[in-house]
This record gives C-alpha cells, structure tokens and sequence, in this order.
C-alpha cells in the first residue's frame, strides 16, 4: 500500500529510490565493516598491553550513532528530511578527520562517537523518508530491496580496507569514509527531492516532542518491535566484535579474513530478495518468527558442538562460518519487517519514531554486543552461547506481536 497523503511533489523512480536508500543504509555497514581488517594494526599500535580494546572502534561509533538518532528524527519532522541528513553528514566527515590525525586510541574513539553521531542522520532519516513514501508490507518490501544494496557493502568493505591498509596504512580508511560520503550525499543532494512537504511537518517545542515520544513508546507494537531489535543488534554488534579475533587467532585465518566475510555477506545477500518476495503475502510478523527460530536451532547446535570439542579445527571452522552467515542471513528477515512493523502505526510521526526505536536499540544493542566482545576467550563459544540466549529471548517476545493488516 502506497501512502500518498506525504508524497513529495516529485518522486524518483522505484528503482532509483531503493538504490538511494540502500547506499544511505550502508554508511553504517561501511563505516564499521571497513575497519575490520585494521584491528589488529590498531591494537599492536595503540593499544598493546589490551588488545581487545581496539574492538571498541566499533562500539564507540556505534554509541555515537545510537545517541544521534534521539535528536535525527525529530529534527527532520520539524526542518524536513534533507537537511537534517545534510547536517549529520557534516559531522560525520568531521569525526573522520578528526579520527585521521588523532594520535591516541583514547581521541580516535572520541572522534568516531562524533562519526557515529552524524551517521544517524543518514540511517534514521533515510528510513523516515521511506515510511514518508510506503507504509505497511510495501514498506517492508522497499527496506528489503534497499537491504540487498546494505548487505553487498559487508562483502566489498573489508576488501576495501585492506586494501587501503595495505597501500596508505590504517588510518587512511578514515580518508575514505569521507568518499563514501561525498558521493552518497551528493546524489540525495542533486536526485531526491524533500519527501515531508512544510505543511506536514510538527514545531520543535518541549510540549509537541514529549507528546509525540510517549506516544511512541506507550505504543505496544512499537515497543515489542524495538526490544527484539535491541537483542538482534546485540548478536550483530557481538558477532562484528568478536569475528576477526575468531577468524585470526582461533583458526589462523586473519590474513584472509577480508575475502571469507565478503563471502559471508554474499551469501547473505540472497535472502532480502526472498523477504521481498514473501512479505507481501505473508506478512511481517511470521517471517520474523521463523527467522527467529531458525536462529535459534542453528545457534544451540552450534553451541554444542563448539563445547564438545569432537570436531577438527578445519571442521569447527566451516561450522562456525556457516553458522555465522546464517546469523547475518537471518537479519534480513528481521530488521526490515521489524522497523516497517514499529513504524506503521507511526506515519504521522516518523521521524520521531524512527528515533526513539533506533536509540533504543542501537545503545542497548551495542552495550550488549561490546560486551559479549569483551568476553572473547579464544574460542567461538563465548559469542555463540550469547547469541543463543538473545536469540531465544528474541523468539519469545516475537511471538506476542500482533498481526499486522495489508
């Protein structure tokens, strides 16, 4: 279903729009992806009495982020939909320069807070403007098509790091964070016209915003969708913590980390094609359960045979890879329903909406994952007996969804 009550007076083409939203989308995949590879030269240079500590990298842009999306979103339903990505697009290019020259790990973690704060503005507005132009299962269609351009960054953003590490060192990559951004925020800037017409948009007051964040979060729908998204992210930002130190020091593979995750995010590529398929007539609230409980059995069976030690190092590590591809996979079927299911009694307020649910999850979901992260111990297990936990809350709380209309 087509909502045309918020239709901009020009519209790009289906195609163009996906396109659009999925590269907006992927300022996040990139931004954290591409600094996989530079973990370990940022932990021997930085930080080499604690190792692990160069994971917070990850985690300190993604607080940032988390904390930028409580003011993106209500921001952009007062001032409209572009400039306010324009300005989180500022910041971030900012936190990369400022990421570039820092000389300490402490100063490079502030500036990626900074990054992490202005990529907000292109994630939370992008999906506003999504729910501006498409509501209900037609929503989760379009996040779905834009998902399949998000999930082809994981594959190409550790290539591409190495590769920059290779040539110009670690700290270049932040170099090419501003790229990224240039030409992504250029094409909104010359393509996409403002999808929230001025008549539409709510006054910036104290009063209009707490109304508008209770609704959202007395909203049962709202809420259900938000705490599963929180232990998703948890499993996501965990997985991302802890992947390369799997990869390198339990079996051995760091070198060729960069090309085993691309492979791992083409894989999972596939299946928003098939979410795109199926929402439509099946709805988002049994593809969310299914995934979910997938998750859950593949986790718990990889869990056992991690702990019982029976498998081979080279066969333990096909287990954990395709067990860690089916969990990337999963998402597909979960973040896109998730936020079209939260965001589709919240049309008139989408900016607001699309700020509360992404705070919440993202600081939750990143504390979560930064400390599975923190409990690596050489050894995959730490991280699949967390995801297998989360992922079984997760399936719980998804089956008292309610059944969403056409």
């Amino acid at each position: 279903m087509t909502d045309t009550t918020a239709a901009a007076p020009k519209r790009l083409s289906q195609g163009e729009f996906i396109a659009l939203m999925g590269v907006m989308f992927a300022t996040i995949a990139f931004s954290i992806d591409a600094m996989l590879p530079a973990l370990p030269e940022i932990a021997a240079e930085l930080s080499p009495e604690a190792p692990n500590n160069a994971q917070l990298i990850l985690t300190s842009f993604v607080i940032g982020m988390g904390a930028g999306t409580l003011v993106a979103g209500p921001l952009s339903d007062a001032f409209g939909r572009r400039s306010i990505i324009f300005l989180g697009a500022g910041l971030y290019v900012i936190g990369a320069l400022l990421a570039y020259v820092a000389p300490s790990l402490e100063l490079i973690l502030a500036a990626r807070v900074l990054q992490g704060l202005g990529a907000a503005g292109p994630r939370i507005v992008s999906l506003a403007m999504v729910r501006d132009l498409y509501a209900g299962r037609e929503m989760a269609r379009v996040v779905s098509f834009a998902m399949l351009v998000f999930m082809a960054f994981p594959a190409i953003a550790p290539l591409i790091g190495a590769g920059i590490i290779a040539a110009f060192g670690w700290r270049a990559i932040f170099l090419a964070f501003l790229l990224f951004s240039f030409v992504s925020i250029g094409w909104l800037a010359l393509r996409q016209p403002e999808t929230l017409p001025a008549p539409e948009r709510r006054a910036l007051n104290p009063t209009t915003i707490r109304a508008s964040a209770i609704e959202v979060l007395r909203h049962r729908q709202v809420m259900l969708s938000t705490v599963i998204q929180i232990l998703i992210f948890g499993m996501l930002f965990g997985t991302l913590s802890s992947v390369q130190p799997v990869f390198d020091i339990t079996y051995g593979r760091g070198d060729s980390f960069p090309l085993w995750f691309g492979g791992i995010a083409i894989i999972s590529a596939g299946p928003p094609l098939i979410n795109a398929a199926l929402v439509v007539r099946l709805g988002m609230r049994p593809l969310i359960r299914a995934a979910l409980g997938a998750q859950v059995i593949l986790s718990l069976l990889a869990l056992a045979i991690f702990l019982s030690g029976l498998l081979p190092g080279d066969s333990s590590f096909w287990i954990f890879l395709i067990w860690t591809a089916a969990m990337f996979a999963a998402t597909s079927f979960t973040l896109g329903n998730l936020n079209a299911l939260g965001l589709e009694p919240m049309g008139h307020i989408a900016g607001m909406a699309s700020s509360v649910m992404g705070a919440i999850s993202t600081l939750f979901g990143a504390s979560l994952g930064a400390i599975v992260g923190l409990f690596f111990n050489g050894t995959p297990v730490p991280l699949v007996a967390a995801v297998s936990v989360f992922s079984i809350i997760a399936y719980a709380i998804a089956r008292q969804l309610p059944r969403e209309g056409r």
